[in-house]
């Protein structure tokens, strides 16, 4: 006996939870030769405001937890990943059209990455600080801390709907910020599916933030937006992107040029969202 299908009304992420659109809109999502997949929630400036909200609540806390805990934390993230690696290779392959082993392919990276970065988050502390020569009875030490909330923009290029938001997301929050991020308009089903994950897997609610809809109406609203302390511009190649600059001037946020495909891993993508802190300690004259 046949039966109808029930798509599934993919949500938004938001300070741990899963609520609609305040906009109440949403839009297709659809899959090789136009073939429909879901709905996805089509977020608006409202829900936006409302991510840059959480993310700032939860930030604190999370930037007090021990880097040693934020590894755990990420590993925990490839763990639960590991365990659903099927799903996500299927998620990959119907809304990227591309082969299963070359989806798996992607899945895998993916895991690895969060693998990589949970293993710098209580090493990259002792990479980038250091101890400061100075004329004088005194410690100089610098160390490098949490800039505070981040939005990005993930990759919107083919190939890179679970890869690129994992790609952006975990430099930026292994040192303990928080981030909003915009997921692939044209492919969300991993980046829905990963905050899924990202609920079960010992993440404070609000340190991750997923939106998805359209880039061109959202990133705006986050380049403008006062509490927000960086942009991460990765996959708004295609926006007007140095209007996203100039609206980010306005508060000082430093900003992170567009590149084309996911971003590599790199010590210095972690530093880029991170200040550094120097403190000045007199010497015992005992």
């Amino acid at each position: 006996m046949s039966r109808l299908a029930v798509p599934k009304t993919y949500k938004l992420y938001i300070g741990g939870q899963f609520p609609r659109s305040e906009s109440g809109r949403s839009y297709e999502i659809v899959g090789a030769g136009d073939r429909f997949l879901a709905n996805a929630a089509k977020a608006s400036r409202k829900d936006a405001r409302d991510a840059v909200r959480a993310a700032r609540a939860a930030q604190p806390g999370w930037a007090r937890a021990t880097a040693y805990n934020r590894g755990q934390v990420l590993y925990r993230v490839a763990e639960v990943l590991e365990g659903r690696r099927g799903q996500f290779a299927d998620e990959v392959a119907a809304v990227e059209g591309v082969a299963d082993a070359e989806a798996l392919a992607e899945v895998d990276a993916a895991i690895d990455l969060w693998v990589w970065y949970a293993g710098w988050a209580d090493k990259f502390a002792q990479v980038m600080g250091n101890a400061n020569p100075v004329a004088g009875p005194y410690f100089n030490i610098s160390v490098p801390e949490p800039t505070g909330v981040v939005a990005a923009v993930a990759p919107q290029s083919r190939g890179t709907s679970l890869l690129g938001i994992t790609a952006v997301v975990a430099p930026a929050i292994l040192s303990g910020n928080s981030i909003v991020v915009v997921a692939s308009e044209r492919a969300p089903l991993s980046a829905i599916s990963l905050s899924e994950v990202l609920a079960t897997s010992d993440v404070p609610g609000g340190v991750v933030n997923v939106l998805t809809g359209s880039p061109a109406e959202i990133a705006p609203w986050l380049a403008s937006h006062a509490d927000v302390n960086a942009l991460d511009l990765c996959g708004a190649e295609r926006l007007e992107w140095v209007d996203l600059q100039i609206a980010a001037a306005q508060t000082l946020k430093r900003v992170l040029t567009p590149e084309p495909g996911v971003p590599a891993a790199t010590l210095e993508r972690i530093g880029f969202f991170t200040e550094t802190k120097t403190v000045w300690h007199t010497k015992s004259m005992l």
